[in-house]
């Protein structure tokens, strides 16, 4: 299971991505965890508008700054989540489709769900943004949350074994 920190980093990657390639992103992503201190929230929280600055100047980056200041809006929500006492990866684990059936082809693909729709509107309270239920969901799928692979797919099993020991109680 992924702390919060791979967390914010999934989130914010999926606010970045929103219109461009997936290739892009992941070109870029040692970038993107150099230049937000490697999505710790507590210091991504303390970013200002000089930080702001820096990171439009950043060619090794996308340089929008509606982006870049929702990821620094996402680090403070992800610190407030944790003062309120529901830290982002349980939240987003909460949300975890109870019954998800697995895809029999492409057209069983979904952009969202109920779950993605709920904990969008809970990140937002929390002060999130460019968190809407689509950007949700691929970072639900991204991080393991909801398992899409095909009913055919070799990995659709690796997957759901992966997701059951995520699951497990520490001892």
């Amino acid at each position: 299971m992924l702390d919060e920190h791979g967390l914010l980093e999934r989130i914010c990657l999926e606010g970045f991505q929103s219109g461009l390639s997936w290739l892009t992103i992941l070109r870029k992503r040692e970038n993107f965890r150099a230049a937000f201190a490697g999505f710790d929230p507590q210091r991504v929280a303390r970013f200002g508008e000089r930080d702001v600055k820096r990171l439009l100047g950043d060619a090794g980056l996308i340089r929008h700054r509606g982006k870049i200041e929702a990821s620094i809006a996402n680090a403070r929500g992800t610190l407030a989540l944790r003062e309120a006492g529901t830290p982002l990866n349980e939240l987003v684990w909460d949300h975890r489709p109870r019954r998800h059936r697995a895809p029999r082809s492409p057209r069983d693909w979904t952009a969202t769900s109920q779950e993605s729709i709920a904990l969008s509107k809970t990140l937002r309270r929390a002060g999130f943004r460019f968190v809407g239920p689509t950007t949700v969901y691929a970072a639900m799928q991204a991080c393991g949350v909801v398992n899409d692979h095909l009913a055919g797919c070799i990995v659709r099993r690796d997957v759901e074994a992966a997701i059951a020991v995520a699951l497990e109680p520490a001892l």
